[in-house]
C-alpha cells in the first residue's frame, strides 16, 4: 500500500519501491530496486477562457460590496461564466512525447469595484487578476505558480513547469485556479485533479540509494541555518569555522527524488536557496552509507509473528476447553479449533461495571477458556487494562479484581479536582511534554481518569500486556481508535487503528508498528527518535475521549441529521473529460473538478467541524506516499469508507501527528479488528452497553460491514422484537461460511426481574433487587455519570453475569456450529480439490 526507500539510520530516505510480492502489488515493502522508473513532464499552463452566459444570472452578492452592484435585477449585473483551463501535460521519453490537452469547466463571477452610494449608475466591471497554482506533492514540497495577469477575462500564461516524479508512486497533479486580492485573501475559483499515469511514463534510469552530506571550507566562523523543506530535520543550525577545524555535516533525511532544494541562510541576511543535485557553491552533497532493508513499520496485512506464536498456543487452551464445555469425545485438530471473539461496546462506567459482569458470567459458565480475542473501546477499555495488569487473570477468581472495581466506582471523584491533583497534572504533562509527546486535554483527561480508577499512579503500560498473553494463558486485548483529521468531518475521513500489546497498526494501510514504539518519531519507516512509552493512563485518555466529538458526530450519533448538514457545507467535485480521450487503466483515477463550498457554508463548516481536543501521538507514517495502484488493493478497498479516500494527496502522510478519538465518533463498535480475514474469527460475542438504542450500534455494524462487502450476518429482528428486547439473540449466515456467527448481548432487564439466577426465581424479599434501571433517563448508569453508589454497582454486576449464564444453551449452539462449520470446510477443501483437478 505504502511505498518507502530503505536506507541506513544515518542516510536519506530516498524514492518509493518496487513490489517484490505478486500477491500483494500495492505493497512496496522490501527493497529499493536497481532499476526505477522516474520520468520528466512539463506541465504548460496556456489560458483561461470565460464565456459569458446570459441565461446564468448571479443572485448571490460577493460579501463586503456594494448590494447594488452585480444585483439580478441591475443592467449590468454579473453574469455567470463558463471557464476553460487550457493546460498541456507532456511525458518527456526518449522517443517522443505523449500528450494531452485538458479543458475544464466551472462557474464564477467577475469581480467588481464598487461605487459610492451617492451615486445611481453601476459601478464599471474589472475582470479577475487570475493565477495557477500547481502541486505535485509526490514531486515536489513547494507549490509552483504562474504569475498573476491583472484585469483579464481571458488570461494567457504560457507558462511551463518541470517535474520529475517516481512512476511508483499515485502521482496527482493538482492545478487551483484564484483570483488574486490585494486586501483579502485570494478567491479560490477551482481545482483540477489530474493523474499523471494517464500519460506515458518516461524513460528508466538507475536508482541510488545514498545520504547526503552538506560540508563547507570557511576562512571564518560563522553560523548558518540550513534548510531542507519536507525532511524529518527540517532546519539546522551550523556553526561553519576554518579548514583547520572542520564542522560535522550537517544530515538530512528527505525523498531523493522529491526536487527538495538546500536552504543556507546567516543571521539578518537574505536566503540562499541551491537544488540538491551535485556540487555547488564551494560545497558537496555526498552518499554515506549502504541501505538496511528493514524498516521499523512493518508493511503488510498478515498478523505479526508475535500473535501467530500467541494464537498456536492459545489454540492448545481452547481445544482443552471446547472439549469440556461440549462435551466432546475426541480432541479437536488445529485446524478444528474455532476462533471465538468478544466485542464489547463502550458507556463510561457503565460500561466498565457491565464488562466484569459478563466477564465473570463466561468464566463460570467454562467458555472464557474457548475465547481467543477481547476487544474494547471508551469505557471497556478501562476493565481491559485492569484485567490485564494480572498475567494470569482469567484462571483466577475474580471476586478481588470486582471488589476493587467497586470500590473505585464508589469512590468520590472530587479528589480527582483537588489542588494537589491539579499540580500533579500539571507536573506529569510538563515531563511528557520534555520527553517529546505533543500534549492536549486529553492527556489532561487520561490523568483525570487514573485518578478517578486508582489509589495511586498506575506505571502500567501497553506492552507490559504482552506478558499475559505470551503463553496463550489470556485472550488477546485489542483495543480500537479513530484516526481523523481537523476540520473534516468524521463522515468524510476517518481511519481504523487498532491496539495490541505486540503492536499498533492501520487496518486500511496494513502499517504496524511495535506497541512500545507508538509515540514515537519515524520518517519513511524508519525510526528516527525513540520517545519513553506512554502509561497506559493516557491510552486510556485517548480511547475514551468524550471531549473530541464534534456537532456533526453529535448530530451523527443522535439521529443521521449529520447528512443534512454534510451535503450543506461540503465541497463540490465533479468529474470531466480529457480532450483528447485518454486509455483507462483500473487504477487511474478519474480527472475531477473541485469547486469550493462559498465563504457562509465554509464558516459553518469550521463551526460544525471544529473539535475542543484530540489526542496527538506522532505519526509512524510520516513520509509515506500511496502507491500507484492503491485504489486496486484488495485490502484498502476492503476499509475504504471515506470521500478522501480517493483523493491520494490527502491521504500521503505529511502530517508530524495522528489525530485519535473514540470510536463512537463514528459509532459505538469495536468489531473491525475481528473482521480481518487473517484473523479468522468463527463467533463473536457482542456484549453491549451502549446507552440509547439497543439495536442501533447492532444495525449500524451490519450496514457499514455490507457496504463495504465484508461477510457479516444480517440481524432480522421485527419491529415488536426490537420494542421488548430479549437477553440473547444468535445471528448466522447460513449461504456464506465466512461470516462469523455472531450471539448479541443487549443491555437489557428481562428475566433477571423474576429470577435470582437460571432457574431460580426471587422471592418477595428479592424482588427489589431485580429491578435494575439500565434505560430511563433518571437511570444511575447515564454515560454522563462518573461514579456509582456500590449497591447499584453490584445489581449492574449481577445482571450482565445472569444475562450471560441463563443463555448458556445458545451459547454452546453457537460453538457446536463454529466447530462443525470447521470440520466441514476442511472435509470440503480435498474433495473441491480433486472434482478440480
Amino acid at each position: 500500500m505504502f511505498c518507502s526507500c530503505q536506507q541506513p539510520q544515518k542516510s536519506c530516505l530516498c524514492d518509493a519501491l518496487l513490489p517484490t510480492a505478486l500477491d500483494s502489488p500495492l505493497l512496496a515493502t522490501h527493497r529499493l530496486p536497481e532499476q526505477g522508473e522516474k520520468s520528466s513532464y512539463r506541465v504548460t499552463i496556456n489560458r483561461l477562457t470565460k464565456l459569458p452566459s446570459a441565461d446564468l444570472p448571479i443572485s448571490s452578492q460577493p460579501m463586503g460590496r456594494d448590494p447594488q452592484v452585480g444585483h439580478k435585477d441591475s443592467p449590468t449585473g454579473s453574469h455567470c461564466t463558463v471557464s476553460e483551463l487550457h493546460c498541456t501535460i507532456q511525458a518527456d521519453r526518449g522517443r517522443g512525447r505523449g500528450k494531452a490537452t485538458s479543458t475544464h469547466n466551472t462557474s464564477h463571477s467577475s469581480k467588481y469595484r464598487p461605487c459610492p452610494k451617492k451615486q445611481q449608475v453601476p459601478a464599471p466591471i474589472t475582470q479577475s487578476d487570475c493565477y495557477v497554482s500547481l502541486w505535485l506533492p509526490t514531486a515536489s514540497v513547494k507549490k509552483a505558480r504562474t504569475k498573476t495577469v491583472v484585469n483579464s477575462k481571458n488570461p494567457v500564461w504560457n507558462e511551463t513547469f518541470h517535474f520529475r516524479i517516481q512512476s511508483q508512486v499515485k502521482n496527482i497533479l493538482e492545478l487551483k485556479v484564484c483570483d488574486e486580492d490585494d486586501h483579502t485573501p485570494d478567491d479560490h475559483l477551482l481545482t483540477v485533479f489530474f493523474d499523471l499515469s494517464k500519460i506515458q511514463l518516461g524513460e528508466t534510469v538507475r536508482c541510488d540509494n545514498h545520504g547526503f552530506n552538506v560540508c563547507f571550507v570557511t576562512c571564518l566562523e560563522r553560523k548558518f541555518a540550513f534548510t531542507v523543506e519536507g525532511s524529518y530535520e527540517g532546519t539546522q543550525n551550523l556553526s561553519l569555522s576554518s579548514c583547520l577545524c572542520p564542522a560535522s555535516p550537517a544530515r538530512f533525511h528527505y525523498i531523493k527524488y522529491n526536487h527538495s532544494e538546500l536552504g543556507i541562510a546567516l543571521p539578518k541576511m537574505r536566503q540562499l536557496s541551491v537544488v540538491i543535485i551535485g556540487f555547488c557553491l564551494g560545497f558537496r552533497t555526498q552518499g554515506l552509507f549502504n541501505s538496511s532493508r528493514k524498516l521499523d513499520v512493518r508493511l503488510g496485512f498478515d498478523l505479526c509473528t508475535e500473535e501467530q506464536n500467541f494464537l498456536k498456543s492459545r489454540k492448545k487452551v481452547v481445544a482443552a476447553a471446547l472439549k469440556k464445555v461440549l462435551q466432546l469425545e475426541e480432541d479437536l485438530k488445529d485446524h478444528e479449533v474455532p476462533v471465538v471473539a468478544v466485542t464489547t461496546t463502550g458507556g463510561g462506567i457503565r460500561a466498565l461495571t457491565a464488562m466484569y459482569g459478563s466477564i465473570l458470567g463466561l468464566q463460570k459458565l467454562n467458555v472464557l477458556d474457548c475465547v481467543s480475542y477481547i476487544t474494547g473501546s471508551s469505557g471497556t477499555t478501562w476493565t481491559m487494562t485492569n484485567l490485564y495488569e494480572d498475567d494470569d487473570w482469567s484462571h483466577k477468581d475474580l471476586g478481588e479484581l470486582i471488589i476493587e472495581a467497586r470500590k473505585q466506582a464508589s469512590k468520590s471523584k472530587m479528589s480527582a479536582f483537588s489542588l494537589e491533583s491539579l499540580k500533579n497534572y500539571h507536573r506529569e504533562l510538563s515531563q511528557r511534554t520534555q520527553a517529546g509527546y505533543k500534549t492536549s486535554f486529553i492527556d489532561l483527561w487520561g490523568l483525570m481518569i487514573e485518578s478517578m480508577l486508582n489509589d495511586g499512579k498506575d506505571e502500567h503500560k501497553l506492552s507490559d500486556q504482552q506478558r499475559a498473553v505470551n503463553w496463550g494463558q489470556n485472550p488477546l486485548p485489542i483495543y480500537l481508535a479513530l484516526n481523523v483529521k481537523d476540520n473534516i468531518t468524521t463522515k468524510d475521513f476517518r481511519e481504523w487503528v487498532e491496539f495490541t500489546p505486540y503492536e499498533v497498526g492501520f487496518l486500511k494501510y496494513g502499517a504496524f508498528i511495535h506497541a512500545e514504539d507508538f509515540g514515537s518519531e519515524f520518517f519513511m519507516g524508519r525510526l528516527m527518535k525513540k520517545l519513553p512509552e506512554s502509561r497506559i493512563c493516557f491510552m486510556q485518555g485517548m480511547w475514551s475521549s468524550v471531549f473530541s466529538k464534534n456537532l456533526l458526530d453529535a448530530w451523527h450519533a443522535a439521529d443521521n441529521s449529520e447528512d443534512f448538514w454534510h451535503r450543506w457545507t461540503q465541497d463540490r467535485v465533479t468529474e470531466i473529460e480529457e480532450e483528447p480521450d485518454l486509455p483507462e487503466r483500473p487504477h487511474e483515477m478519474a480527472t475531477c473538478m473541485y469547486t469550493p463550498a462559498g465563504g457562509i457554508s465554509n464558516a459553518l463548516r469550521d463551526i460544525l467541524t471544529d473539535r475542543p481536543a484530540v489526542s496527538k501521538y506522532h505519526s509512524f507514517l510520516r513520509g509515506f506516499q500511496m502507491h500507484n495502484e492503491y485504489t486496486q488493493h484488495e485490502q484498502f478497498s476492503k476499509w475504504k469508507d471515506t470521500m478522501l479516500d480517493s483523493l491520494p494527496n490527502q491521504l500521503r502522510h505529511t502530517a508530524e501527528h495522528l489525530e485519535l478519538v473514540d470510536t463512537a465518533f463514528f459509532f459505538d463498535t469495536s468489531y473491525p479488528p475481528l473482521m480481518r480475514p487473517e484473523r479468522k474469527v468463527d463467533v463473536i460475542l457482542h456484549l453491549n452497553y451502549s446507552g440509547g438504542s439497543q439495536t442501533m450500534p447492532l444495525d449500524r455494524a451490519s450496514t457499514y460491514f455490507s457496504e463495504q462487502g465484508i461477510p457479516f450476518p444480517k440481524p432480522v429482528l421485527n419491529e415488536e422484537e426490537r420494542k421488548n428486547l430479549k437477553e440473547c439473540y444468535m445471528f448466522e449466515d447460513g449461504e456464506n461460511p465466512d461470516a462469523p456467527i455472531l450471539l448479541y448481548f443487549p443491555l437489557v432487564n428481562d428475566s433477571f426481574q423474576r429470577y435470582i439466577a437460571p432457574g431460580v426465581e426471587r422471592s418477595a424479599s428479592e424482588i427489589e433487587l431485580g429491578k435494575v434501571d439500565v434505560s430511563s433517563f433518571y437511570s444511575p448508569y447515564s454515560t454522563r455519570e462518573v461514579s456509582l453508589k456500590a449497591q447499584d454497582f453490584n445489581k449492574l454486576l449481577k445482571l450482565t453475569n445472569y444475562n450471560i449464564q441463563n443463555n448458556e444453551n445458545l451459547i454452546l449452539q453457537a460453538l457446536h456450529a463454529a466447530v462443525r462449520r470447521r470440520k466441514q470446510s476442511q472435509t470440503q477443501s480435498p474433495s473441491q480439490a480433486q472434482s478440480s483437478s
